[in-house]
């Protein structure tokens, strides 16, 4: 029986590996053609732009004919230094693609047979192409803004004359986060993570365009908004979850996905990352009607685009960012 199981586990690995018949060759041609669309595939030097250059074919790299520059499809990008192959690689990204609802790092882990810590970085880097995808982007329109605190739960003590209220500060967690969304109406979602879901006040007056439509909760702290908006809209949760057009419903849609990835998939979450994860769940909520084809090259292409990873490169050797620095 468990000799079933195993050669099981092994045939669902080696499914998951041959997304691309032509194995290695077609996966590093896959990679070509979405690093360099330009010129289908064709290699272009990152330093000078040459478009000269000598094959080094048996270590898939180029050398400039310009500069000297030797490079490679993956120089520059998340996937710099990588040791995964590009087959092992394109597997893992269209797991994390079909995982609409996240996917923890010891299921993607087994299901590459790589380790957790090769899992859990590949994962963050995707999600940090991800997030590039929104910098610098404003909203107008229509916009709803919410926010949701996630983390820093503290257990209770087991007997009851031990317990403290854990609604005064000085027995909550420093863990816990708000993470504060906007998201326009028929069009993209922009997350922040914070300490006071206050902070989104100041948040939606400068990515929001002025003269646009807030929808927010009932909450006293969004009475700040109509200073900056006043034609915003107000729905008490307590009477009605609509009302004529004003709502929040797509706010807490991508609240509903975030809290399911968290609880479901990653169980805990630290607050130093909880932004990555609600980058994802805001990228999967904005193009939740992508086939999975689709989103495949839209991610690989965003990490091709993305350059070195700044907070994942050589983590696992300690050549990590201070404690608040993203």
């Amino acid at each position: 029986m468990a000799q079933h199981f195993l050669l099981s586990a092994q045939a669902r690995t080696l499914s998951l590996k041959a997304i691309y018949k032509g194995g290695e060759d077609k996966a590093y041609a896959t990679f070509r053609c979405l690093r360099w669309p330009e010129t289908d595939g064709e290699p272009v030097c990152p330093r000078c732009g040459c478009l000269d250059h000598y094959d080094i074919p048996t270590r898939r790299r180029f050398k400039c004919a310009g500069c000297r520059h030797q490079y490679s499809v993956t120089s520059g990008t998340i996937f710099a230094s990588r040791k995964l192959s590009f087959m092992d690689l394109c597997a893992g990204i269209a797991i994390f693609v079909n995982a609409v609802k996240g996917l923890s790092a010891l299921q993607l882990g087994r299901d590459l047979s790589v380790s957790y810590k090769t899992a859990w970085i590949l994962a963050h880097k995707l999600r940090e192409a991800l997030s590039a995808e929104m910098k610098g982007f404003g909203l107008e329109g229509e916009v709803e803004i919410d926010g949701a605190y996630f983390g820093g739960h503290v257990r209770p003590e087991n007997r009851k004359e031990d317990r403290k209220d854990r609604r005064l500060k000085e027995n909550q967690s420093e863990e816990r986060r708000v993470v504060i969304v906007m998201r326009q109406r028929a069009g993209r979602t922009l997350t922040f993570v914070e300490r006071k879901e206050a902070a989104g006040v100041a948040l939606a007056a400068q990515y929001v365009a002025p003269g646009s439509k807030v929808f927010a909760d009932e909450a006293s702290h969004w009475d700040a908004l109509h200073a900056h908006f006043p034609d915003a809209g107000r729905i008490n949760h307590s009477q009605a979850y609509s009302d004529d057009g004003c709502n929040t419903n797509q706010a807490e849609s991508f609240f509903a996905r975030l809290r399911r990835m968290v609880s479901g998939q990653h169980h805990f979450v630290s607050a130093r990352y909880l932004y990555q994860y609600a980058n994802e769940a805001a990228w999967k909520e904005d193009h939740r009607r992508l086939d999975n084809g689709k989103a495949f090259s839209r991610i690989l292409r965003l990490a091709m685009v993305s350059g070195k990873s700044v907070s994942f490169r050589g983590y696992w050797q300690r050549h990590r960012l201070p404690k608040g620095v993203k």
